[in-house]
C-alpha cells in the first residue's frame, strides 16, 4: 500500500509538470498569432481578380500571336466523285471475282 501511494504521488507531480509545459506551449502558440497548422493562407478578393485579370492577360497574348485554329479542310465536289468512282470500280472488282 505504501508502494500504491508513492507511485500516485509521482503520477500526480508528473501530471503538474506535463500540464506546465502545456500551459507554457499554449502561450508560446497564443504569442505567434493565428497562424494557421497547414501554412495555408487566404487571399483577398482582390489579390484573386488580379492574378485573374493577369492570366486572362496572358491568354489573350498568346491566342493574338497566330495560334488560331486551322480552317477546316473540305473535298471538292469533283473530287468526291473520282472517289465514289475508284470505290465503285473496286467493288465491281470484288464482285466480279466472287
Amino acid at each position: 500500500m505504501k508502494h500504491m501511494i508513492a507511485v500516485v504521488a509521482q503520477l500526480k507531480k508528473e501530471r503538474e509538470h506535463t500540464q506546465r509545459q502545456l500551459e507554457r506551449i499554449d502561450e508560446a502558440l497564443a504569442a505567434l498569432g493565428n497562424v494557421g497548422l497547414n501554412g495555408s493562407r487566404t487571399m483577398s478578393a482582390a489579390g484573386r481578380r488580379k492574378i485573374s485579370l493577369a492570366q486572362k492577360a496572358r491568354w489573350a497574348k498568346h491566342k493574338a500571336v497566330g495560334h488560331a485554329a486551322k480552317p477546316k479542310r473540305t473535298i471538292s465536289a469533283a473530287g468526291r466523285k473520282r472517289i465514289a468512282a475508284a470505290q465503285r470500280a473496286r467493288w465491281a472488282k470484288v464482285k466480279k471475282a466472287a
